[in-house]
């Protein structure tokens, strides 16, 4: 009896060091299904067109074509991954961001070359940058302006080779944001109702390698860059390009400007050179960059969710004195792409990410007043709440319900055909899918 017990003590400390074995061998190859991990890559393209092209921004510029370049055009870009999700955000020195058909064969590459399903496309609002909006249509583009329409493809391949080589260099990552009060840069151009809604939120998202080197620096300001006059037919990032130029200089960091509500935000300094602007914001922004530090990310994580929403039109496209005097104010060719766009109403895209359970990305497809983003920072209790303008899309101007009840430029229906009330729907939207996000209103409620 007493063998019989001792050999077995031993067959059961035997099985006991096979099953410890076995459980580290299951751990040492399964890393990655035990713990999420948390990586960043990033990488720019040199977007400039290479030939004339007629410039975005004003419509008393009409058809006339661009005479050089006063400093590049670039599409900055990133990749997180967050557990097994990935997220692509691109900052384009581009007016708006790509027309829908450029947009989806962005997103149908991204997602078989670098299996990137969600992405945030967004322009500074540059108004020296070319037309985004012409087609290979009798009447709408095709033989005047064929170097319009062969650059769309210049434009995407920059695009998702900036996106490629983003996700190709992602590395372990450590990250810091923050949302900090800056006075003296912007300002409310469109009401004279006081006090003038005024978005000083200067938003900085920093991520490091595992040595603390910087990889890439988003900076969410909320100001129109149209520094340079109408009449300088050249190709310009304007203050955005002297922004991030001194933030690379000082951090090595690939920096990445994503644009604010700023439908009715104008820049506001003494100093009206579009560099000495852009060099001053870098300064705010490197002070409080050196500020904040970087930290593991302990619990990654990454939801998103887009949708489009259908509105009426305040404008009658079908109307011909309508169409003629569209036609008058910018150019011809145009507005037969503005008929096709909004031929089912006015469609804006709203997408929102959020990352860790800490930071949620709004993204929105047109030119929002700053009370939609303000508004939305306060009703969100929790997350840092990122809002960028021209995200995916571009639908013109979104004003609030009282802008428009003011009237004037932004809020009347000219160049702001949706109709009333639709930015309010969308931020209420946003809100919900936050908090659904965050397990705080079910699915459904």
């Amino acid at each position: 009896m007493f063998r019989y017990y001792k050999m077995a003590n031993k067959m059961t400390a035997l099985s006991t060091r096979v099953l410890l074995l076995a459980t580290t061998l299951f751990a040492v190859a399964m890393p990655l299904h035990a713990q999420a991990t948390f990586h960043v890559g990033a990488a720019r393209r040199d977007i400039t067109p290479t030939e004339a092209l007629p410039m975005w921004g004003y419509g008393d510029r009409h058809d006339a074509l661009s005479q050089g370049t006063l400093d590049p055009l670039y599409a900055a870009a990133m990749v997180i991954k967050a557990g097994e999700n990935k997220l692509a955000i691109v900052g384009l020195d581009l007016g708006r961001s790509p027309n829908e058909k450029s947009l989806q064969r962005i997103r149908q590459r991204i997602k078989a070359e670098a299996g990137i399903e969600f992405s945030f496309i967004a322009g500074s609002h540059t108004h020296h940058g070319p037309v985004l909006e012409l087609s290979d249509e009798d009447g709408k583009g095709k033989g005047r302006f064929d170097a319009a329409i062969q650059y769309y493809k210049q434009l995407e391949d920059g695009i998702i080779a900036a996106i490629v080589e983003a996700n190709s260099k992602l590395a372990p990552a450590k990250l810091a944001s923050g949302i900090f009060k800056i006075d003296g840069y912007n300002r409310n151009r469109h009401t004279k109702i006081e006090p003038k809604p005024v978005d000083r939120d200067l938003g900085l998202l920093r991520f490091d390698d595992a040595t603390g080197k910087p990889i890439a620096v988003i900076v969410n300001y909320t100001a129109h860059p149209t520094s340079i006059p109408a009449a300088t037919l050249k190709y310009s990032a304007d203050f955005v390009g002297a922004m991030k130029a001194a933030i690379e200089k000082e951090t090595g960091a690939q920096a990445i400007f994503m644009q604010g509500a700023s439908g009715d935000q104008s820049t506001d300094r003494k100093d009206k050179d579009y560099q000495a602007y852009g060099q001053a914001l870098a300064q705010e922004a490197l002070k409080f960059l050196a500020t904040m530090k970087a930290k593991d990310v302990a619990s990654p994580s990454l939801q998103v969710r887009e949708d489009r929403f259908t509105f009426s039109s305040r404008t009658d496209f079908a109307n011909p004195m309508v169409k003629q005097l569209f036609a008058k104010a910018f150019f011809p060719e145009l507005i037969p792409n503005f008929i096709d766009e909004y031929a089912n109403g006015i469609r804006p895209r709203l997408t929102v990410a959020l990352l860790n359970n800490e930071i949620a990305f709004v993204g929105a497809s047109g030119e929002f007043f700053a009370n939609h983003a303000i508004r939305l920072k306060e009703r969100v209790r929790g997350p840092q709440v990122f809002f960028f303008g021209y995200a995916n899309g571009y639908h013109q101007y979104f004003p609030t319900i009282e802008a428009v009840s003011e009237g004037g430029y932004g809020a009347d229906n000219a160049v702001s055909p949706v109709e009333v009330g639709a930015g309010e729907k969308l931020m209420n939207t946003a809100l919900v899918w936050i908090y659904q996000m965050l397990g705080k209103i079910k699915t459904g409620n």
